[in-house]
């Protein structure tokens, strides 16, 4: 399911500037599927297990639309950074923004599914809302530093 973030309006997805990749804000919305995920059933069942899933209605239930959003934002960051030439390991700043601060542990435990190795420097923000529903819960920019191949 790795894929570049698709704009919902007119901007880039991602812009270089030097060595460095700046990415637009992700949110869990897919519009070739015109989809917003809300949770584990959105996503493929891999991607289930990988985001948290426990099979317990409970606490999937409670915790699903957060971690399948996490998730989701996530790959689409990976995605975008490989398309562009890049990896997770060279993100070296995360802007996190959460409609509801309590989501933020369980977002972190995603996260670091993502950056196993040394995490980027970051920023935590809660915000009133986003677009382009209430249903978004979080959203994330990244930056990378990729460096350019030097023409010798």
């Amino acid at each position: 399911m790795t894929d570049i973030a698709k704009p919902l309006a007119r901007y880039s997805p991602w812009r270089r500037a030097g060595d460095f990749l700046l990415l637009s804000g992700v949110i869990a919305v897919d519009p070739a599927r015109k989809l917003i995920v809300r949770g584990f059933a959105d996503l493929p069942p891999e991607a289930s297990t990988a985001a948290g899933e426990t099979g317990e209605f409970s606490v999937d239930a409670r915790d699903g639309p957060v971690l399948a959003q996490s998730w989701f934002v996530l790959d689409r960051i990976r995605g975008t950074l490989e398309a562009a030439g890049g990896r997770m390991d060279q993100v070296v700043r995360l802007v996190q923004y959460f409609k509801d601060l309590d989501h933020f542990p369980r977002y972190s435990r995603v996260r670091n599914t993502f950056f196993p190795g040394e995490p980027p420097a970051s920023t935590v923000v809660q915000v009133s809302g986003m677009l382009p529903t209430e249903d978004i819960l979080i959203e994330v920019e990244a930056t990378a530093y990729v460096p350019l191949l030097s023409k010798d």
